[in-house]
């Protein structure tokens, strides 16, 4: 398999009334083709971690890879289109647009790449009829149901095709019943070309990826290559 984001001394410092270092110096490789969990208590760092790994943020200091290309930030263009078309983003509390449908958040991520309005809405509504929810098509999305919302964020973040999907506690809002569902939609998202990251507290949830990591005082721990079945 190959590494398809590598990091090396990786650091990211917060500078307020004290410099706080939050990540210190991570070295770490992902594999495309496998699913890992990123655990770790809150405040630990998982959060900055994917934003680091989204280009969102940028590092203090250190190397990210992605695909073998030292990403250089402040190309922040090139970052901006390397984002939209490789990376797929799930968050915590989905960001949707609330006065927008089901379909309109979904197609719109299209278009930040592809200014073909057609071939965004047919591929928008196919993956939202994946996803269990063409009955919600017209929906806005503030009349959905929390578990309907999270799958359309995941719809989202597919629209592209992305090789690395990152969620943040995708389902951290959610009931037991539907953050399974969400799961379930997760785990099915793998291929042999792509790399799915998800930091969560839920130790049931973690032991479904094929490696657990666990951040501890800014470093990676590697705690587990088993995956559990569901």
């Amino acid at each position: 398999m190959n590494n398809l984001i590598e990091l090396k001394g990786l650091v990211k410092n917060y500078n307020k009334k004290k410099k706080i270092k939050v990540l210190n110096k991570i070295n770490f490789s992902f594999k495309a083709g496998k699913i890992y969990s990123l655990m770790g208590p809150s405040g630990s760092g998982k959060s900055t971690l994917l934003n680091l790994l989204s280009l969102i943020d940028t590092p203090s200091s250190g190397v990210i890879k992605i695909s073998n290309k030292i990403i250089n930030h402040s190309f922040k263009s090139f970052n901006d289109n390397l984002r939209a078309n490789k990376i797929g983003i799930i968050y915590q509390d989905n960001n949707l647009l609330s006065d927008f449908t089901t379909l309109e958040n979904v197609y719109f991520a299209r278009l930040s790449v592809d200014e073909n309005k057609n071939k965004a809405l047919v591929d928008a509504k196919k993956l939202i009829r994946k996803l269990g929810l063409l009955n919600r098509l017209n929906h806005l999305a503030s009349e959905l149901s929390g578990g309907e919302m999270q799958r359309v964020a995941i719809a989202r973040a597919l629209i592209n095709s992305p090789e690395i999907i990152l969620a943040d506690e995708p389902t951290g809002s959610l009931d037991l019943r539907n953050a399974k569902e969400v799961f379930k939609i997760l785990l099915k998202l793998k291929n042999k070309n792509r790399l799915i990251i998800f930091a969560t507290h839920n130790r049931f949830f973690a032991n479904m990826a094929d490696c657990k990591i666990e951040l501890i005082s800014g470093k990676i721990k590697k705690t587990s290559n088993a995956r559990i079945k569901y």
